[in-house]
């Protein structure tokens, strides 16, 4: 599909890999859409990219939403491209028993939060001449990780209803991807490594752009491409790989 010309929402825009694809589709002469939960800090990355409009709106909050949908419709009728970006990562063990708060908050974040968007902007999307939904999930995906179990739960969840979501809008005018990157070097990973050993976000926004231009539906940026192949030639070696012993 076209990189040009389109009205684009980005949520969790102000930081990260959605500030990247931000940069990317302002530069490409894009009418760019940046939401986040935090009013300052969308504030400096407004300033940081320019021409673009900044919504403070907490995707897990359905009065937010109600709020961001009605203004879209109103203000944005030609949106044609949906990011699903915000997300949210907490480092736990399982063994300890303390689960369930974690997972609820995360599930919120990086499912249920984005099934409940999708669902208000379909009509819109349904109705642009091209449109497109941008699901940003994880390689965890494919293989968990020990350390993030249920937020690995959660982008696998994620991963199941995007297929689902493609398979469902086949027929209309909106193409459905999924972006999958490795670890990426952002404050979300920075207790998990990324800044020692993740990918720079803006390697990862390259790939969404050219994975637009080009209908790659899967976007396996980097290593993930690689985990993919070997959780299917090998499952147990892409868990070790995934959870080396230290």
């Amino acid at each position: 599909m076209k990189t040009t010309g389109n009205t684009i929402l980005i949520t969790g825009g102000s930081a990260g890999i959605g500030l990247e694809m931000a940069k990317v589709f302002v530069q490409q002469g894009n009418n760019v859409i940046i939401t986040g939960r935090d009013a300052a800090r969308l504030e400096r990355a407004k300033a940081q990219l320019g021409k673009v409009t900044a919504i403070k709106a907490d995707v897990t909050s359905a009065d937010d939403v109600e709020v961001l949908t009605a203004r879209i419709q109103s203000e944005f009728p030609e949106l044609n491209i949906l990011i699903n970006n915000a997300g949210r990562a907490l480092l736990h063990d399982l063994a300890e028993g303390k689960t369930y708060d974690i997972a609820v908050d995360e599930m919120t974040t990086n499912y249920f939060s984005i099934l409940r968007l999708t669902d208000k902007l379909l009509p819109l999307l349904k109705g642009q001449k091209e449109s497109a939904i941008v699901n940003v999930s994880s390689v965890v995906a494919y293989v968990p990780s020990g350390n993030l179990p249920t937020y690995a739960a959660s982008k696998a969840a994620l991963h199941s209803y995007t297929v689902s979501l493609r398979l469902a809008l086949k027929d209309t005018s909106i193409n459905v991807f999924e972006l999958m990157p490795p670890l990426v070097n952002t404050e979300l990973s920075k207790d998990i490594g990324g800044a020692e050993n993740g990918i720079a976000p803006s390697i990862v926004a390259e790939d969404v752009l050219d994975a637009l231009s080009t209908d790659r539906f899967e976007i396996r940026t980097g290593q993930t491409e690689d985990v993919y192949r070997l959780s299917l030639a090998n499952p147990a070696e892409a868990l070790n790989v995934m959870n080396p012993v230290t």
